[in-house]
């Protein structure tokens, strides 16, 4: 694995975690670290972090308290 590799996988506590879920990525990116962009969009749908799946969470959010709001009031 490139130095490079190592120093963006230690900057960020995620990846690491991940890394250490998945352990193929070791390989994976041991041969092929032009794969680095796949692990992280692979991270990022695992740990849910992506902007859809955040407005989602937002909108739930806002839902149940709603629901909590007009439950009270009635």
């Amino acid at each position: 694995m490139t130095l490079d590799l190592q120093f963006k996988l230690k900057s960020n506590p995620l990846y690491i975690k991940y890394l250490h879920e998945n352990s193929h990525w070791y390989k994976t990116l041991n041969r092929n670290p032009e794969m680095f962009n796949t692990f992280i969009e692979e991270m990022k749908t695992a740990y849910k972090l992506r902007p859809s799946d955040r407005l989602n969470k937002a909108l739930s959010t806002f839902e149940m308290v709603s629901a909590i709001i007009s439950s009270l009031n009635s």
